[in-house]
């Protein structure tokens, strides 16, 4: 028998001072089997992140959403898509292979990837000559501390603030912050 995802409910209210983005959001998260709770917080910050986009490049009319992720590698982990179903922006949480990155880069008109872990130093290294002719693509760095620090945030039921300023995100849950500082490595 196969085991079914975890819904994560987040209510998300974002202060993106950097791009005049103010906005609260009710977010649902399907935790594969197989994720841990560090991944799935990523994917939460990485939307916070990046939801002053649904402002800026789709007047308001669009979907910021989470997509199957680890389900279905065809899927972005969070999209940003227009009311005519293109995909604005295609976000991966990880080390993904080279092969799908650059098929997201032929679907999306922008294509993010978080990496966080411990390892990702080494797979940058493995995979960072494959990935430099694709334009579209951005690579960013969570440390480690930080990544971790935000799986300690994790609940079934989130109330989270998220100010953005100076390039960080600070996010919280009224009793815990965690500064998040990502790296751009592409």
């Amino acid at each position: 028998m196969a085991l079914k995802s975890t819904i994560y409910k987040a209510n998300l209210q974002i202060a993106d001072i950097d791009h005049a983005y103010y906005a609260d959001h009710a977010l649902t998260l399907a935790r594969h089997p197989s994720e841990t709770d560090e991944r799935m917080m990523v994917r939460l910050a990485a939307l916070a992140f990046n939801a002053y986009k649904l402002q800026s490049e789709c007047n308001g009319d669009g979907t910021l959403a989470f997509g199957a992720g680890l389900s279905d590698v065809e899927d972005p982990d969070v999209s940003l898509t227009d009311f005519t179903g293109h995909k604005r922006l295609w976000i991966e949480v990880g080390q993904p292979e080279d092969k799908p990155i650059s098929k997201a880069c032929n679907k999306a008109d922008a294509v993010l990837l978080y990496c966080f872990a411990h390892s990702a130093d080494i797979w940058w290294k493995g995979i960072e000559t494959k990935l430099t002719r694709l334009d579209k693509l951005q690579v960013w760095r969570i440390p480690s501390v930080t990544s971790q620090a935000l799986a300690k945030l994790a609940q079934r039921s989130m109330q989270l603030q998220a100010t953005i300023q100076e390039g960080v995100l600070m996010l919280g849950d009224g009793a815990n912050t965690v500064d998040i500082e990502p790296v751009r490595w592409k």
